[in-house]
């Protein structure tokens, strides 16, 4: 007979969802999986497996029952699959990567990409990679240096390669003519190369496809410009300059129509208005500091904002996580709360969970809350995984989480530079009673 707890574990298991790619599905930062906890158990979640890997910033991706990640030690980057549920290793895939010069040098940044029976990761030199999920084998690879020209980034290669149908999408950075590469994501095959009219390093800044002006667009934003293209060809829609301080595009760009929202360390926000009825953006609102400290309306790092309803909520280069009018910029309000520590650089990534959201802060927290125009609402908080990272300015716990976790299947997937983790957040508990 089946009772009331199997019962609850069979509808979530309806309601389950991967996590394929930088941030989930369509790359919004958003888990809407049923039967999650309410708020955190007393002390720690409870930890599914825990597993050693090497260095490195790239979040785990979750999808058929796989989790996979990619890590780096002794001038080798590497591909791992585990299994998602016991987290036993089943393959690894290895190549060499000697990070002279490269700043950050703990690992990739890249979270993989899966697509059904492919999965593609992207190293900190360039390397790309397409790999059978089953096997890792590797069925094609490229590498931007190399193939496309491209001079390596400060921070090295980020910018994690998008599906669109056939097509996979890598932003190169690629001179003179290929800043955006599309290929056949089967093999390998160059199909379109793109370039902004404005010559800029490619950035740190994850590509996003949306729909706006009746055509759908791949956003791109660069260290010069945020740019639209149509991804079936690469052609250019429009363009709005944007020369951002130190070349450091970080945060995903955010689309709430008929808005698009960037934001840098130093420049601050950038709001442009997508046109409804063709390809075209005007700029909306600005912020008018170009300083680190002196800053207004949102000045966002690694974290990317979220929209919920007419407001805007992110959090800015010291750890301040601010709500703001999504039409003008105005702040509403700002609070420490999440990321405790005042500081260069503190960060928190932000998922929205239903009508609450998921912090996971850089000192290895994860925190469950709600957001409002009325304030902060803190539920719960526990300790995740333990920061690691080297930060690169002073911090209260010497080091940092940088890594993006990955919310699945009633759990979520943190790395370091030591383990990954996979911890459950689901109330369901599978039983049988016979």
């Amino acid at each position: 007979m089946i009772r009331f707890p199997l019962l609850l574990t069979l509808i979530a298991a309806l309601a389950a969802e991967d996590w394929p790619e930088w941030r989930g599905r369509g790359r919004r930062g958003v888990w809407n999986e049923a039967g999650i906890v309410e708020s955190f158990p007393a002390g720690d979640l409870p930890v599914r497996w825990r597993v050693p890997i090497r260095g490195g910033y790239a979040g785990p991706a979750v999808a058929a029952g796989r989790v996979f990640v990619t890590d780096y030690r002794d001038g080798v980057e590497r591909a791992l699959a585990l299994d998602e549920r016991t987290g036993r290793q089943l393959w690894t895939r290895e190549w060499k990567a000697v990070y002279r010069g490269l700043d950050y040098g703990s690992g990739p940044r890249a979270t993989p990409t899966v697509d059904g029976a492919l999965v593609y990761t992207l190293g900190a030199m360039g390397a790309l990679h397409c790999l059978r999920a089953a096997d890792g084998a590797v069925v094609w690879s490229k590498d931007f240096l190399r193939d496309f020209g491209a001079e390596l980034p400060p921070w090295g290669m980020a910018c994690a390669p998008l599906v669109d149908g056939d097509r996979l999408i890598a932003v190169t950075g690629g001179r003179p003519d290929a800043k955006v590469v599309a290929f056949d994501k089967r093999t390998g095959k160059e199909l379109w190369r793109s370039v902004s009219s404005l010559d800029s390093e490619p950035g740190y800044s994850q590509p996003i496809l949306i729909e706006a002006g009746g055509r759908r667009q791949l956003i791109v934003w660069h260290t010069a410009a945020v740019v639209s293209l149509d991804p079936a060809t690469g052609r250019v829609f429009w363009e709005h300059p944007f020369r951002v301080h130190m070349n450091t595009p970080i945060m995903t760009p955010v689309h709430a129509a008929p808005y698009l929202l960037v934001s840098g360390f130093f420049n601050g926000a950038r709001m442009l208005r997508l046109a409804a009825d063709a390809p075209a953006a005007t700029l909306a609102w600005r912020g008018s500091s170009d300083s680190e400290r002196r800053t207004d309306t949102l000045h966002a790092l690694m974290a990317t904002p979220v929209v919920d309803g007419d407001y805007l909520y992110g959090i800015c280069n010291y750890g301040q996580l601010r709500c703001l009018k999504l039409a003008s910029g105005e702040r509403v309000w700002e609070t420490q709360a999440v990321t405790v520590e005042m500081a260069r650089n503190v960060s928190a990534h932000i998922v929205r969970h239903r009508d609450r959201y998921l912090f996971f802060n850089d000192r290895g927290e994860l925190i469950l809350g709600r957001l409002s125009p009325a304030g902060y609402q803190e539920i719960s908080r526990t300790k995740l995984i333990r920061p690691t990272s080297t930060p690169g300015a002073r911090r209260e716990l010497g080091a940092v989480a940088w890594s993006h976790p990955a919310f699945a299947n009633g759990h979520v997937v943190a790395r370091n530079d030591e383990e990954i983790v996979r911890a459950g957040l689901s109330v369901a508990q599978a039983s049988v009673v016979k």
